[in-house]
């Protein structure tokens, strides 16, 4: 457990370069990106910690903890510095911590949760480790809370997307699978398909599903710029839905257990300007 004299941090490594969103870009607003950054550093610290597989899980459990504690102001120890950043740098946006909050909720239970019986089950979970993102940012956007479901939508269908790129490395390090179990089953497949070369036709139908719930919730996430009176943020998750739409057709087409499917920079870049320039067509 870590004490003062020491960071209950422990760094993967990974970067807003590696995420499939745009995080604190230029789209946003000039004062907010470093509100934003903090947010980034918070949520990337509490994710590491949940995602290490050489931490047990009541470790685990007792770091994410400790930066509760820094949230709420129940502890200024330095091992939790970048809860205590957010704290301090979220004073007077209302109350925006509470999404913080929700995120160590989500990590505490991949500690401890590595099976998801049902989609209904993977979205309970998707609804605390994806769509306080969303939430937080409206909130500091002063956005109504309106947009909140179409937000929940856009962030869940990021949160799916990234399970099934990382289906099979999740599986292999920390023996944790996103997919929904009554699927597995119904398809003819299981989890152990998830340690092959490359998908089965069930484990495929199983991809394929998933893939469905995701295109049905960025339905939703589409009507999400048009709900906020904030034009950066607006442009912002228009260049969102625009690259998750990309990604969920390249998951389509190629297999996540043969291949990394993920977009370079350029496809990046392009994908991001088609949605804000939908935007702009839209208004």
């Amino acid at each position: 457990m870590a004490t003062a004299a020491t960071t209950a941090e422990t760094p993967s490594g990974k970067g807003a370069g590696d995420e499939n969103f745009p995080v604190g870009s230029f789209l946003l607003p000039k004062a907010l990106r470093p509100r934003v950054a903090i947010f980034y550093a918070y949520a990337r610290a509490i994710d590491d910690i949940a995602d290490n597989p050489d931490l047990s899980a009541e470790d685990k459990i007792a770091r994410l903890d400790g930066f509760d504690r820094a949230l709420t102001g129940a502890s200024d120890d330095p091992a939790y510095a970048k809860a205590i950043r957010v704290r301090e740098s979220m004073a007077g946006t209302g109350d925006v911590i509470r999404h913080c909050r929700d995120l160590i909720l989500a990590f505490k239970q991949d500690a401890v949760k590595l099976r998801y019986k049902d989609w209904d089950d993977l979205m309970g979970y998707c609804i605390k480790s994806a769509a306080p993102v969303g939430r937080f940012l409206l909130d500091l956007h002063d956005c109504p809370p309106s947009g909140y479901a179409a937000s929940d939508a856009l962030c869940n269908a990021l949160q799916v997307i990234n399970h099934l790129q990382d289906c099979k490395e999740d599986f292999r390090r920390l023996n944790r699978v996103y997919l929904p179990g009554d699927w597995l089953a119904a398809d003819g497949s299981a989890v152990e398909d998830l340690d092959r070369a490359a998908a089965t036709p069930g484990l495929r139908r199983t991809l394929d599903r998933c893939l469905d719930g995701t295109e049905a919730l960025l339905r939703e996430a589409k009507t999400l710029p048009g709900k906020l009176p904030s034009r950066r943020l607006a442009m912002e998750s228009a260049a969102i839905v625009s690259l998750a739409e990309k990604l969920t057709a390249m998951l389509r087409r190629r297999d996540p257990l043969a291949e990394r499917v993920a977009l370079g920079k350029p496809g990046f870049l392009l994908h991001a300007l088609k949605g804000v320039a939908r935007y702009w067509l839209w208004r």
